[in-house]
């Protein structure tokens, strides 16, 4: 066992490092394929400078959005912002890069309105999304004027304008992938293997409860998957509507909870504390109220997804302090699993908190802290890993204490020299067919004949060739059709589930046949069995112990036949 347990240790070793080891060696060269034409990718007209912008009845002139700043604004607040295009650039067939952040939007050349976005939907109170939008703008806008119309929908949208850019039509989605890689990397792999993982898992559980784990690791994926190609623009490149990716992302982040607390159950449980208990379905039930409410008011265009966000923030911090706090407790229990989820929920915490400071430092302040892209990515993706090695090291624990509580159950229900079901278990086994009463079934008794010759004559070695060969032939002929057990010494038993007269005929015939096939096979056996048996049709109650009684008395009686026919002394057979 201490051997099996050391392969089975170097295996995970061996698995984890050719896993790191193929991270370490293709995720370069994958990343090369984005960056190899970077250069070119890149290349594109930077209009942050020289605008006259108004906030509702403010005016600020000549302002670079780099540096500027201004107070969060309300739902119907408008800024313009307008200046005069470059009289020159070398792209063809250019493309105005805009980041569109919960605002309608109206974009004018010299007066003149070239593009809308989000009007209609804030007339029938919808949302109307955030991410980048890619317009039009051919050569013939060199030189004019500029002009950006904005209507916020949201309640505290933003605080500073991001870049605006004009690239060429052919790189404009390559420089959007190129600047995402990294959460484009992550939020495929999540998803894929989230959707291949639910399928396998789909099937897995409707044999065993124990992979229920593993479908929460597998939604928990999905939610997070889509979440980061959609915070970070990555699916705009399928041509999906902007408000329609800002809807998927919000939706995945709310319902990425909900597996989560339920991969935690199983770890509250083993706790066995009430108070821990309690505060866990308390959370549970919040996240799923907020959920069905935030669906509901967002399905009525009542309140905005976005709307809710700091709501749902404040219970993603309370979960987090909450399953913190049950893995320190269990350390107790199981030290080097709790300690490798609770590095998990500390890497998560670690990235979202990161990611949470940045966004409310950009939005409430306008204040960039990092070029960094991805940080919350990446800590699912380090926190999901862990997920899924502490479910593999849970599961093998658990299906080695199974094999183990199997190899002793099948020791205390086998008998050791045949292998067939022991004393213990055939009369265990006959009292269930009692209990469940059975209507349709056969009892077989046998005795070998000559044991206690062959073990006087020959030594008890012979005499426990003679007993295998007789449960071999024995199990052979009956096992199939019922179960097959050794009582004791010489005797065997074999219950039939059927009372047919012909088909119990035909087994006997055949049980004769193949005890002549084991003289042949094995030398100087002379093996020989007497039998009786008693169908359930002979009794009204249907009794299995008068049964087997009656099987045993005709058993009994073909032995007295056997000692007349062959002469047999009393008490040598």
């Amino acid at each position: 066992m201490k051997e099996r347990k050391g392969w089975v240790k170097g295996l995970k070793i061996a698995w984890v490092l050719y896993t790191l080891l193929s991270i370490i060696i293709w995720l370069p060269k994958i990343d090369g394929l984005f960056t190899q034409d970077g250069e070119a990718t890149s290349n594109h007209i930077d209009l942050n400078a020289h605008w006259d912008i108004m906030i509702n009845d403010e005016s600020y002139s000549n302002i670079s959005l780099d540096r500027f700043r201004f107070d969060a604004m309300s739902i119907g607040d408008k800024i313009v912002m307008e200046r005069r295009l470059p009289n020159g650039w070398e792209i063809v067939e250019g493309t105005l890069r805009l980041h569109i952040r919960h605002s309608a939007v109206r974009i004018y050349i010299d007066d003149q309105q070239v593009y809308e976005y989000g009007y209609e939907r804030i007339l029938e109170h919808k949302t109307v999304g955030s991410g980048s939008q890619f317009i039009n703008f051919p050569d013939e806008y060199k030189g004019k004027t500029l002009k950006i119309q904005w209507d916020l929908a949201e309640n505290n949208a933003f605080t500073k304008f991001d870049p605006i850019r004009i690239y060429g039509w052919e790189n404009a989605y390559r420089s959007l992938l190129t600047e995402n890689r990294l959460p484009l990397f992550l939020g495929c792999f999540l998803v894929i293997f989230g959707f291949s993982t639910l399928l396998i898992t789909a099937f897995a559980i409707v044999i065993s409860a124990k992979y229920a784990r593993i479908l929460c690791i597998s939604a928990f994926c999905i939610c997070m998957g889509l979440w980061t190609l959609c915070y970070y623009n990555v699916v705009l490149v399928f041509a999906i509507p902007l408000y329609s990716v800002s809807l998927i992302e919000y939706m995945a982040l709310y319902l990425s909870p909900i597996p989560l607390i339920l991969y935690m159950y199983e770890n509250v449980k083993n706790l066995k504390n009430k108070l821990i208990t309690t505060v866990y379905w308390l959370l549970f039930a919040v996240q799923m109220l907020f959920d069905i409410v935030f669906l509901g008011l967002h399905t009525m265009d009542i309140i905005h997804c976005a709307a809710v966000l700091k709501y749902f923030q404040a219970i993603i911090v309370c979960l987090l302090i909450f399953f913190i706090v049950v893995d320190i407790i269990s350390l107790k229990t199981s030290r080097f699993l709790n300690r490798l989820y609770l590095i998990g929920l500390l890497v998560v915490a670690g990235c979202t908190g990161y990611d949470l400071f940045a966004y409310y430092k950009e939005r409430y302040y306008g204040d960039t802290i990092s070029a960094f892209r991805g940080l919350s990515a990446v800590g699912m993706m380090v926190f999901v890993f862990i997920l899924i090695i502490s479910f593999y090291m849970n599961l093998a624990h658990r299906m080695m204490e199974e094999a183990e509580r199997n190899s002793l159950l099948k020791s205390a229900y086998t008998d050791e020299l045949t292998q067939l079901h022991n004393r213990r278990y055939c009369s265990e086994h006959m009292m269930q067919i009692n209990e469940q009463k059975a209507e349709d079934f056969t009892v077989v008794c046998f005795d070998l004949n000559n044991l206690k010759v062959i073990n006087d004559t020959y030594g008890h070695a012979k005499g426990d060739v003679l007993i295998k060969s007789a449960a071999d032939v024995i199990g052979k002929t009956f096992e199939e059709h019922g179960f097959v057990g050794r009582m004791g010494g010489d005797e065997f038993i074999a219950v039939i589930l059927t009372s047919a007269k012909k088909e119990i005929e035909a087994l006997v015939e055949e049980f004769q046949k193949n005890i002549e096939k084991k003289n042949l096979e094995v030398a100087d056996l002379n093996m020989s069995i007497s039998f009786g048996y008693a169908s359930s049709d002979e009794l009204p109650e249907k009794d299995i112990e008068k049964i087997y009684q009656k099987a045993d008395d005709r058993m009994y009686e073909y032995k007295k036949e056997y000692k007349l026919r062959t002469g047999t002394k009393r008490g040598m057979a």
